[in-house]
Order: structure tokens, then C-alpha cells, then sequence
């Protein structure tokens, strides 16, 4: 079948083999590129593992501390005349290249919120395993079905206490424009948004992996977040994704505690604006992308999610001097270039000057377009995407 990009706004609904299979490898290469990290971990669970910061992680650890990996997600798989998702290829050619690297890969497709989920992890771990020494939580999802309460919780994206007007960009047609977001209406809003990206769900996991005896001794563990500029708070992180991401980082002592007698720690990296699926949803966010595309990559210091997850494992998690720098409220902080006093400065001008006929010119607007296609493997000029390709394609652990 030949595949194109079918959009429908912040979402491609079709996606490419090869495509995908090309991101994958391009990322295998730059990790393999920065050479082997030292004391890396050995045995991964990545909870959240076919796309983004999820998938670089699984990639990180596997091609650059040759460690077994074990990922959880939930993909619609390819079927005859209908591709796959992007996180369901991206898997399949994961795991293919980490059989021909000689590498342990297998995967669970499925609803990571559920204890069956869970139960299978850690049978897969119990069996083939053992225990493993990294575990990375890295779900983004608009709906979590408690697994206690069997009450379906969605989030909402909304800031509180006032509505919230500011520039936003059509990434697609190049157009700037005002948008206003009205606030919450209630604190249900909130409690919702808390149930499904907040920190519970990441705590059940570690005390489900504990109480099966599948932990490590010393085994760490780490979940992600995002900060910013001020200019996206009002939204973000006084919004009602930022009352999650506190409920996330304050789970941090909560786990620690339960991973205190195996020598265990947990932590929260705060990572860099990057162009995912989650992030193209959210209203500023893409116009305040497209900018700091432009600032970092005229300063030589962009990072795609590869390079911010091998600089994650190989300079913070598994630094060779064994220490670790911390913010004042505890995080790993790799969003530390975007955040550079002289970054933000430069994409605060940009930002007032920023209009649909300067949009080009002043912003790397065409790199976002780049990023979101190559999420769903197009874009890519090494694939012919006028020609047939194979839409059925398996993950061999799953399907195989």
C-alpha cells in the first residue's frame, strides 16, 4: 500500500513503516555515535516505551549500555490496508535491530493504568529477568481508567483561575493568531487531570514491582516532566497539566521511601520542549518551539529527545564521577540549555516580533513540521514514500 500523511490538527492519522523504522535507526546511530555509558543499567522496564522520551530511553539503554529492555505500551498494531500507529512500528523495528545487535527486547501492548498490565510485566521480568535495575515511566495519555476504583478519569488542558490569551501558531498553514483558553470550571477538572498524569500510577507500579521481588537491589527509577518559559505557565505549569506534574515530583519521596531498603531512588528529569504528539496539542506551545528551534540551533546546542535522553543516562543518571546535580526542589534538570538566562532572552524578542508574514524568517517553523512528520515516519529523504510498502508489519514478541 502506499502510504501519505493524512492530518487532522495536531494528530497525523497514518504512519509509515519505513519511515519509522528510519527514526529508529537514525537514533540507534547517534547513541552507538557517543560510545558505550559506563555502569549504564543492565535490566530495563520502560513503562510508556514506543514513542518520544519513552522510546529514546529504551533505545538509550539498550544501544548504549547494551541492556535488556522490556517496554509497555499501548499501540493499535498493523493490520491489511491499515497501517499501525507510529509507536506500534517504531517497537517492531526497535526490537528488530536489537535481535541483530544481539540484545533482549520484548514488549507488552496494553493499558499501562491496568494491574493485569502490571501482572503481566512482571511475570515477563520473573520469567527472562529476573529483576531489573532501571525502571522509566514515561506515559502520556488523556485518560486513565483507575485500576482500584474502575472510575474513568480524563484530563483537560486549561489553566486555573483565569483565562489565558496569548499567540499561537497553525504549525501546518503558518498562521499566527490570539488564542483564549478559559479557565477550569471546577476542581474536578483538576482532580481528573491529576488522577491520569499525576504521580499514583507510578507508584503503583514500583509497589507492584517490589512486592513480586522484580526490583534490584540499587535499583533506580525515573519519571519526566517539563517546566519552561513563563510565557507558557499560565497554560502549563499553573495550568491544570502543572498541577499533575507537581502531584508527579512530589511522588519522588513517596517512592524513595519504598525503595529505601533495596538501596533504591527515584527521581524526576525535567526535560527540554520538544516536538511530541503531547506537546503539538497544547496551545502556545508550538509557536514557542518553532523559536527555540531557531535560538538553540544558532548556538549549536539543539537536542532532539535522543541526545536528551542519552545525556540523561550517560552525564546525570550514570554520570562516570558518580554525582549528580539536583534544582532546589530535587530534579534532574536537562532542560538546562533551553534554559540558559541568554536562550530564553532571545525567544522573548522573538516572541512580540512573531507574525504570520515573519514566521519563516524568524522561527524554525519548517523544523517543527519536520519533527511532527518524522513522529509518524515521514519526511524522512532516504524512504520513497510514492512506492508500495509492506502495512502489515509485526512486533516479533508480541506477534511473532
Amino acid at each position: 500500500m502506499i502510504i501519505q500523511p493524512r492530518v487532522r490538527g495536531f494528530i497525523c492519522l497514518t504512519s509509515h513503516p519505513e519511515g519509522t523504522a528510519q527514526n529508529v535507526k537514525n537514533q540507534i546511530e547517534y547513541v552507538k555515535s557517543k560510545g558505550k555509558i559506563a555502569n549504564g543499567p543492565k535490566k530495563v522496564l520502560v513503562i510508556g516505551a514506543s514513542t518520544g522520551f519513552g522510546l529514546a530511553s529504551r533505545i538509550t539503554a539498550a544501544f548504549g549500555s547494551d541492556a535488556a529492555t522490556i517496554g509497555v505500551f499501548f499501540e493499535k498494531p498493523a493490520a491489511e490496508g491499515k497501517p499501525g500507529t507510529a509507536g506500534w512500528y517504531n517497537t517492531a523495528a526497535f526490537e528488530k535491530e536489537a535481535q541483530s545487535a544481539g540484545l533482549y527486547a520484548k514488549s507488552i501492548n496494553g493499558d499501562a493504568f491496568s494491574d493485569d498490565i502490571k501482572k503481566q510485566a512482571i511475570e515477563l521480568i520473573k520469567k527472562d529477568l529476573g529483576q531489573v535495575d532501571l525502571v522509566v515511566y514515561s506515559l502520556a495519555s488523556p485518560r486513565r481508567t483507575h485500576p482500584k476504583t474502575g472510575v474513568a478519569h480524563a484530563s483537560v488542558l486549561k489553566p486555573i483561575a483565569n483565562p489565558f490569551t496569548n499567540k499561537t501558531v497553525d504549525f501546518h498553514a503558518g498562521v499566527v493568531s490570539d488564542i483564549s483558553i478559559q479557565p477550569v470550571e471546577n476542581e474536578e477538572d483538576v482532580a481528573n487531570t491529576i488522577a491520569v498524569m499525576g504521580g499514583e500510577d507510578w507508584k503503583f507500579w514500583i509497589e507492584d514491582l517490589k512486592a513480586a521481588g522484580v526490583l534490584a537491589d540499587g535499583v533506580k527509577t525515573v519519571a519526566y516532566s517539563y517546566i519552561g518559559p513563563e510565557l507558557t505557565y499560565p497554560i502549563y505549569r499553573n495550568g491544570t497539566i502543572g498541577k499533575a506534574k507537581d502531584d508527579l515530583e512530589n511522588t519522588v519521596p513517596v517512592i524513595n521511601d519504598l525503595l529505601k531498603d533495596l538501596n533504591g531512588i527515584s527521581y524526576v528529569s525535567v526535560n527540554k520542549a520538544l516536538v511530541t504528539q503531547s506537546s503539538s496539542a497544547i496551545p502556545v506551545v508550538p509557536l514557542y518551539i518553532s523559536l527555540l528551534y531557531k535560538v538553540m540551533k544558532a548556538k549549536g546546542i539543539h537536542e532532539g529527545t535522543i541526545e536528551q535522553m542519552q545525556r540523561l543516562f550517560a552525564d546525570r543518571l550514570y554520570s562516570t564521577d558518580g554525582k549528580l546535580t539536583l534544582d532546589e526542589k530535587g530534579r534532574i534538570r536537562v532542560d538546562d540549555w533551553e534554559m540558559r538566562a541568554d536562550v530564553q532572552e532571545e525567544v522573548a524578542k522573538l516572541w512580540d516580533e512573531a507574525t504570520t508574514e515573519n514566521l519563516e524568517e524568524i522561527s524554525d517553523i519548517k523544523g517543527y513540521r519536520d519533527e511532527f512528520f518524522n513522529l509518524f515516519g515521514f519526511n524522512f529523504p532516504e524512504v520513497n514514500y510514492e512506492a508500495d510498502t509492506n502495512e502489515v508489519i509485526t512486533v516479533p514478541s508480541i506477534e511473532g
